[in-house]
């Protein structure tokens, strides 16, 4: 008769199981803190761009000013283009990322649980 040995099967379930779920955790938590940075950084950056505008509006004082004042709109809506086309490709790039490190989390768990399905076979 065979004994049960607790201490591998607690190992092999903690191979098998609980350390991909560590894993996969500990990247989706890089992940969301990476994403909430970011989405705080584009908050700031639009919101202090809108004060400024708005400071900005109440210093005219007349047509000379307004003119100034349009004119500047221009470079503003350019700079917030191209801002949100930097955070657009940040939050791809931090998508992309956390896709590719999912996957490979996933192709070595898939690796391992047919390692051991294979040395079972050959035990039993």
């Amino acid at each position: 008769m065979r004994t049960l040995n607790t201490n591998e099967m607690t190992q092999q379930f903690d191979n098998m199981f609980m350390a991909p779920v560590r894993a996969y955790m500990a990247l989706s938590i890089d992940y969301s803190e990476k994403m909430i940075n970011a989405q705080m950084d584009a908050s700031k950056a639009y919101v202090d761009t809108g004060i400024a505008q708005m400071r900005q509006m109440m210093e005219v004082k007349d047509a000379e000013g307004l003119r100034s004042y349009m004119e500047g709109q221009q470079k503003v809506a350019k700079e917030l283009a191209e801002r949100v086309k930097g955070d657009t490709d940040k939050v791809v790039s931090l998508q992309q990322d956390f896709i590719q490190k999912s996957q490979k989390i996933t192709e070595d768990n898939v690796k391992q649980a047919q390692t051991a399905a294979s040395k079972l076979s050959k035990t039993a």
